[in-house]
């Protein structure tokens, strides 16, 4: 496992640095956050309801138990925190940028996702017929059966908004994204068996869980609406994740690749380039060590004889070339 160099990579020291490796994933970044805007602007397909259809949609319209202005909160601040929290404890800039960037990612693309397929699927909320007809009269055309909406335009273009369910596919993307990092954090796959350690990284998962539950309660989606928007959230919280992040089982899964790529770079240009004489590519040297101790089970506390034996080997060899 590479060494750990507490508060060596701060913002002030290497964060425009890390910021301008990364320039252009802001800019498609900041292209996920106008697409986001459009389309909400836009109309979403108006998909045929029938007189017959209604029965099915005539469940009572009322607030919603977790309001809009509550998702980026919950979605966005929320994660942020917990990573702004690490950052003041480690120090480490690469890890601060690489989470941020993840998150956003994870929310925007679901937001963008999500939105789109709302906009052409088109399907109506359980609580549409009181959308359509809000005195209660439904107006149906005399040919095609379908409805002739009396209500305010902004509330029935709302209306045409089931599928899939915003709230939860946001919240699963960005509290999702959260356990992924708390699991690498923490370490709990680390095979200790500590279900104290579980149970953190489940939590964030439950709370997203209870807002889709919401969101059927409310009569604001149907339940398919919350388990495609659940299943799209995670799906890409955990892409993002795994984009910047190892697997939080894997032995640097506390760190993010840049890091430990940062790590190498730095070795490589200080490790010499020859042992006695011999000149040895870095890359080499590594390999060897790397192999001898995997495939003949060497293990860390006899690696100080197995270099012995090797610059002894390397030394005959020498020698043996000068005579």
């Amino acid at each position: 496992m590479p060494e750990i160099q507490l508060g060596a990579h701060t913002i002030r020291s290497h964060g425009a640095k890390v910021a301008r490796v990364h320039m252009h994933d802001w800019f498609v970044l900041l292209f996920l956050v106008v697409m986001e805007v459009v389309l909400n602007v836009i109309e979403p397909f108006h998909r045929f309801v029938g007189a017959e259809m209604m029965d099915d949609l005539k469940y009572p319209l009322q607030d919603n138990t977790v309001p809009l202005w509550a998702v980026p909160i919950i979605a966005i601040l929320l994660p942020l925190s917990v990573i702004l929290i690490y950052y003041f404890v480690r120090k480490d800039v690469y890890d601060l940028h690489q989470a941020v960037l993840g998150l956003l990612f994870s929310v925007f693309v679901t937001g963008v996702l999500t939105d789109a397929i709302k906009d052409a699927v088109g399907r109506p909320r359980p609580d549409f017929f009181w959308r359509c007809f809000p005195d209660g009269k439904g107006v149906f055309d005399a040919v095609t059966s379908n409805v002739m909406c009396t209500g305010l335009k902004s509330v029935i273009k709302e209306g045409h908004k089931s599928f899939p369910s915003g709230h939860t596919s946001w919240s699963f993307a960005g509290l999702g994204f959260l356990s992924w990092y708390m699991a690498g954090k923490i370490r709990v796959f680390d095979r200790k068996g500590h279900i104290a350690k579980l149970c953190i990284v489940v939590f964030p998962l439950l709370v997203a869980a209870l807002i889709g539950v919401s969101r059927v309660d409310d009569y604001w989606h149907h339940w398919q609406d919350v388990f495609a928007g659940g299943l799209l959230g995670m799906t890409v919280a955990s892409f993002c994740y795994l984009q910047f992040f190892p697997p939080p089982y894997d032995d640097d899964g506390w760190g993010p690749h840049i890091y430990f790529q940062m790590l190498a770079d730095s070795r490589n240009a200080t490790q010499p380039d020859n042992i006695n004489g011999l000149r040895v590519p870095p890359s080499e040297i590594e390999n060897v060590r790397v192999r001898s101790r995997s495939s003949m089970g060497v293990s860390d506390d006899n690696n100080y004889n197995y270099n012995y034996d090797s610059n002894s080997d390397l030394n005959e060899m020498e020698s043996g070339g000068r005579h």
